[in-house]
């Protein structure tokens, strides 16, 4: 099919219509063509709810991030769609959940391929110059990719007009960067194997590509400046970046330069970079006179890994939140979300009604006087009213899925429905090496003092949210028919998954 056939394609899913259907000033219309936003997406890896100074850290100063709080607005019950990366940033590209992709694996293979939406698509239709700086973590290549070839198709194959940045997380192999369809620096005469990893191992192992081979704490150096030139290379048309930061996933690596910045060890240095990251692209913005007509968004693709350095010093990650990165609670997916937009986004404002990260399809889409259908986009929901912070903006989301490594609930207003004991994730996996919550003195009605789940625990966990944020006392057994409304809510979801 050629490029052309397929944004025909493309634009006849699409209906567009005018911006005063999500109650956006009509002046922004396509019919008008007036108003053409750029769009930044910052999202950052494992970063904590309680990570930054505007949701209440004292042990690390986030000045840059904490700008975006003081002149945009801050979410505070925003979610990633599931507590591990890769899901969550499908949820991100597409608006589709993870799940609806039934057993099919993702360790490796290009994921982007079975959908004709992606955000990047979406505003190349418009026009737009597009980037991905960072961790991709989508996949490359119909099958295993060959390190040493073309890795195709990927980020370009998305919509992306220029890609750099890491394949997967900076702690597995190949630990390398990839620009566009290449590995950056690669010596033919030293190839790059990847050895499966031995039984019980999660990662296999990196061969050769001596050359091509990233230090951990030169990837904020190294991909900053990417995106400053392309901000500075597009600013006379209107463009979408999409920077997933490496930080602050592990290994925990900051540069020296941040070493020692803040009062929580490493892990707190490495948010410090974080915010240097931040400021960087807010910096170069305000220098080119882009920010009044610049939507910013930063968020992080899942809740944070708890530290066991940092919560010795009084700094915790997932702030009071139950569980981490992995789990079906709180702490695995509750995540921070921020946007800024001089004149259009009022400075300072707070919104606490419920959003997805896969809704950024469909607000997206809007943002430029677009719908997406449900069919192609059927997890999102259009959030700009609440991004705008208009008057009586509600959540658009009847419910929300969450999942955890092992298992997904069901969000619907106030409740939130786990059908099973446990958090779904490692908090409560035997075996593991994560620090587990009940050593800090956090836990549910479920389990004792020590992590150990009590012999009368209900059969499912059923928590309201709005008068129990943190998830202590599991109202399971208080209310069935709650219990048998959402239970048969999320089966019904989930036969809808690919077979």
């Amino acid at each position: 099919m050629n490029r052309r056939h397929f944004l025909r394609q493309l634009t006849a899913l699409a209906t567009i219509g005018s911006l005063s259907e999500v109650a956006v000033p009509s002046v922004w219309s396509r019919a008008n063509g007036a108003l053409r936003p750029n769009v930044v997406i910052i999202l950052a890896d494992d970063l904590g709810y309680g990570d930054l100074g505007c949701y209440g850290a004292t042990k690390v100063k986030t000045p840059n991030i904490d700008r975006l709080a003081q002149e945009g607005r801050r979410f505070t019950d925003a979610h990633s769609p599931c507590a591990v990366c890769t899901p969550t940033r499908y949820g991100l590209m597409t608006g589709r959940e993870y799940w609806r992709r039934g057993n099919k694996p993702w360790r490796n293979a290009y994921l982007l391929g079975e959908v004709a939406w992606t955000l990047p698509r979406l505003f190349k239709q418009d026009g737009y110059a597009t980037a991905c700086i960072g961790k991709w973590h989508l996949g490359f290549c119909d099958q295993e990719p060959d390190w040493n070839g073309e890795l195709k198709p990927g980020p370009l194959e998305a919509g992306f007009d220029y890609y750099f940045g890491t394949p997967r997380s900076h702690n597995e192999p190949p630990q390398v960067l990839v620009e566009n369809h290449r590995v950056l620096n690669l010596d033919p005469a030293d190839p790059i194997t990847v050895k499966p990893p031995p039984k019980g191992v999660m990662f296999g192992t990196q061969v050769g590509g001596a050359a091509a081979r990233f230090k951990p704490d030169e990837l904020a150096a190294r991909s900053a400046p990417r995106a400053v030139h392309f901000i500075e290379e597009h600013k006379d048309e209107p463009f979408f970046l999409y920077y997933a930061t490496n930080n602050v996933h592990g290994p925990i690596t900051p540069n020296q330069r941040f070493r020692g910045m803040s009062q929580c060890g490493v892990y707190g240095d490495f948010i410090c970079e974080l915010d240097w990251i931040v400021g960087e692209v807010l910096n170069t913005l305000d220098r080119l006179g882009l920010a009044e007509n610049t939507l910013v968004v930063m968020s992080s693709d899942n809740g944070g890994v708890l530290q066991r350095e940092t919560i010795k010093v009084g700094h915790y990650n997932n702030g009071d939140l139950l569980g981490q990165k992995t789990d079906a609670w709180e702490g695995g997916h509750r995540v921070p979300f921020l946007a800024r937009w001089p004149k259009r986004i009022a400075p300072g404002t707070r919104c606490d009604e419920m959003l997805s990260l896969s809704d950024m399809m469909a607000t997206c889409a809007a943002l430029r006087g677009r719908t997406v259908t449900r069919d192609e986009c059927p997890d999102s929901y259009n959030a700009l009213p609440l991004i705008l912070g208009e008057t009586g903006a509600r959540s658009p989301r009847p419910h929300m899925t969450i999942q955890g490594v092992y298992g997904m609930g069901l969000r619907e207003g106030r409740w939130f429905l786990i059908p099973g004991h446990g958090s779904m994730g490692f908090s409560t996996t035997p075996g593991w090496s994560f620090p587990r919550p009940f050593e800090f003195g956090r836990g549910t009605s479920d389990y004792t003092a020590d992590g150990k789940l009590k012999d009368d625990a209900p059969k499912g966990q059923l928590y309201d949210l709005e008068t129990d944020p943190n998830e202590t006392t599991n109202v399971y057994n208080d209310h069935p028919e709650i219990v048998e409304r959402l239970t048969a809510k999320l089966e019904q979801l989930t036969k809808q998954a690919d077979k």
